[in-house]
């Protein structure tokens, strides 16, 4: 890096209790923060176990244009010529290049079901509901549930029968990792935030190496722990609860209240900290 280089900062950022209000799935108190980012042209990268679906229904609402990270670091999608980005994708779908990291759904259903039968348990996943059941259990608009059964790379579930200990070590028997949101387990393939996250941070390193970039994450719960680690720098908002995940540890974590509004607090200190320089 060359003494020239001016800073700037890369917010990647989960959406469900920390840049979204855990109850109501409004941003309101970020608005302020959000205005600054705009203004600042720095990067929000939404970092979710969101669908593509659902993420593109928020991404529309905040008016955001920059790349995001679907399932849990399922896959990264960029907008077609990105900054003018050199880019090597999976595919191109739609308006976006894909860059496809996780197991398709269909071949994590098939050992969720395997799993069940070795341990004699029973779970219920999103496969397993209509939008009418997941909008109960989650808080959202029906449309929005709609929306979060467009699932390609995840399963959200939980254990209704059987030792729950058991079911996640067979599932990790099996090659797959599992991970904890704010209400569900999810079983993926071995891609999580943390992977998705480093490569997308050396596509803009290696694209724009005029620029210093500095790496914030923020996150709520254990699903959020490999892009704490993979950032410089990494916020725990508290979580739907109103405490801090205990299994989330990282070096140098910082520690916000919960929601949009202790989401915003946290990104226009370490922003105005870490830049960008004009």
């Amino acid at each position: 890096m060359n003494n020239m280089s001016k800073n700037s900062c890369i917010i990647f950022s989960d959406l469900d209790g920390t840049l979204l209000c855990c109850d109501t799935y409004s941003f309101e108190g970020a608005t302020p923060a959000l205005e600054f980012l705009r203004k600042k042209n720095v990067p929000l990268v939404f970092c979710s176990s969101k669908t593509k679906a659902e993420i593109m229904h928020y991404r529309k609402k905040l008016n955001n244009y920059h790349p995001f990270i679907s399932e849990n670091g399922g896959a990264i999608f960029i907008p077609v010529g990105y900054k003018g980005f050199e880019v090597d994708y999976t595919r191109v779908e739609g308006d976006y290049w894909v860059i496809e990291l996780g197991t398709r759904r269909e071949v994590l259903l098939k050992a969720l079901e395997s799993v069940c039968a070795r341990t004699v348990s029973k779970t219920r996943g999103f496969s397993d509901m209509n939008a009418e059941e997941v909008a109960r259990l989650t808080g959202l608009p029906q449309e929005e549930a709609r929306l979060a059964l467009e699932r390609h790379y995840s399963e959200p579930f939980f254990i209704m029968e059987g030792d729950p200990g058991a079911v996640l070590r067979e599932i990790e028997n099996m090659g797959l990792q599992w991970t904890s949101g704010g209400r569900f387990l999810h079983v993926i393939g071995r891609s999580d935030k943390g992977r998705a996250v480093r490569l997308l941070s050396d596509i803009y390193k290696n694209n724009a190496r005029d620029i210093n970039w500095i790496t914030i994450g923020c996150g709520d719960s254990l699903n959020d722990l490999p892009m704490l680690k993979a950032v410089d720098k990494a916020v725990l908002l508290k979580n739907l609860r109103g405490v801090y995940d205990p299994g989330v540890r990282v070096p140098g974590l910082l520690y916000e209240e919960n929601g949009p509004a202790g989401w915003g607090e946290a990104v226009l200190r370490l922003i105005q900290q870490y830049g960008p320089t004009d």
